[in-house]
């Protein structure tokens, strides 16, 4: 199965919907650095994201590789999603983030990339969502901070 490693901003998408059981059915598996954890209840504790369980999400220490390249990429993100990539980097896996920086980077490195809305798409696909309650919880997401590209997953997936 392959490594998937999400950040904070993914992460509090889902949880300013109260839906955090839907990232867990796309990934079962999802995994976090320490670090995104570390950001999320730090985000919790100061009333900017809901409290949530989060006892499912894998948490992922790094090889001390991994953590001196994360520290090279915290020039250019923020550690949690510096911490994604140095992982996805040197194990192979998939990122997802919303962070432009993180995904312009990842980019160049080559490495594989997804978000909300790639998340949003796989619910849609899988038939866990219909595209009428994906896009009422993009909608959702929007009214609580997300600035997404796109209104409708019609957009992306026209024969959705």
């Amino acid at each position: 199965m392959i490594l998937v490693l999400a950040d904070t901003t993914v992460l509090s998408n889902f949880a300013h919907t109260g839906r955090q059981d839907l990232l867990r059915r796309v990934f079962p598996e999802l995994s976090a650095p320490r670090a995104v954890r570390e950001e999320l209840s730090a985000g919790e504790r100061r009333g900017r994201i809901p409290v949530g369980d989060w006892s499912w999400l894998v948490l992922v220490d790094l090889s001390e590789a991994e953590r001196l390249r994360a520290a090279d990429l915290e020039r250019y993100l923020q550690a949690g999603e510096a911490a994604c990539l140095a992982v996805a980097e040197a194990r192979g896996g998939l990122v997802v983030t919303d962070d432009s920086a993180a995904r312009r980077l990842a980019g160049t490195l080559k490495l594989k990339i997804s978000g909300t809305l790639g998340a949003l798409v796989d619910l849609v696909r899988r038939e866990i969502l219909s595209l009428p309650q994906a896009d009422a919880l993009l909608a959702e997401m929007m009214t609580r901070g997300y600035r997404s590209p796109i209104r409708t997953l019609r957009e992306v997936v026209p024969q959705i």
